[in-house]
């Protein structure tokens, strides 16, 4: 059973810094994809960015050139730095990851809450 394990969300002012990190663990097959959604309430889950294999990334719009998505391959890990942040970066942010083969399909994990305040 694969099991997605967030961290790093927290609070912080307009302008700063969060790294969230996500861990899957029950399996040793690497992901295919790796990445990070997120929702606010009223909104549906939106993606924020992902990685395919080592490096092929994709960004939101509205955080590329502020957040970088990076990626541990081997150990199924998945980083997030968030840098100049807003208030409207505030919201629940869930790791995300694919497999084609061994546990072939999409998990999620349980959410971390990254707030902005102005």
């Amino acid at each position: 059973q694969v099991h997605l394990v967030e961290s790093g969300g927290g609070l912080v002012q307009a302008g700063g810094s969060l790294r969230l990190s996500c861990s899957a663990s029950g399996t040793l097959i690497g992901a295919k994809t790796m990445g990070w959604y997120r929702q606010t309430p009223g909104k549906q889950r939106e993606l924020v960015a992902s990685v395919r294999n080592s490096a092929d990334t994709n960004y939101a719009d509205s955080v590329r050139g502020r957040f970088t998505i990076s990626r541990l391959y081997a150990k199924n890990t998945v980083y997030l730095q968030m840098n100049s942040l807003k208030p409207e970066d505030t919201g629940a942010y869930y790791c995300y990851a694919q497999w084609i083969v061994g546990p072939s399909g999409d998990f999620w994990g349980q959410g971390t809450q990254v707030t902005v305040a102005s």
